[in-house]
């Protein structure tokens, strides 16, 4: 049994595994979606959600263990930019793994892993009092109905 086993090995060795998952959340970060396959996409997950919940924390400290894990100094300082607007609704679950089907050379099932975007504000539209609405674009009021009648005559 795997109790308190956290992580996969996918048959790499753990200097492998862990320089492949610091690329794959550099490129990520970077781009806001990577197509990878099902396994590596539910690991990466974890370590994506990890770096935006530092980004969220935002302190030095924080910033530093993203710059031991990220490979790019630009991508983390995007991160920490724009993560607590971003994700600041959002207590967890900022990643997305979409199922794309099998990979055409091995059968391999593949992935689609995005960041979630955050909703956006809507708008909230004033209602306008007829008071407040010049004359000219005023609607105007519906009044009698006029029908016109033709008399012929023969």
């Amino acid at each position: 049994m795997r109790h308190h086993k956290q992580g996969l090995k996918i048959s790499r060795t753990s200097s492998h595994r862990s320089a492949m998952f610091r690329n794959m959340v550099t490129s990520l970060l970077k781009h806001d979606r990577i197509r990878t396959t099902d396994v590596k996409a539910k690991e990466i997950r974890r370590w994506a959600d990890h770096m935006i919940t530092l980004a969220k924390r935002g302190d030095l400290h924080a910033r530093r263990q993203a710059l031991a894990i990220v490979m790019e100094k630009k991508v983390v300082h995007k991160l920490f930019e724009e993560a607590g607007e971003r994700f600041a609704a959002t207590a967890g679950g900022y990643t997305r793994v979409i199922k794309l089907g099998r990979r055409p050379g091995d059968a391999a099932p593949m992935s689609l892993v995005e960041l979630v975007a955050a909703p956006k504000a809507k708008k909230d539209k004033k209602k306008v009092d007829a008071s407040e609405v010049p004359p000219e674009t005023a609607p105007k009021e519906p009044s009698e109905p006029t029908v016109e009648t033709s008399e012929e005559t023969d």
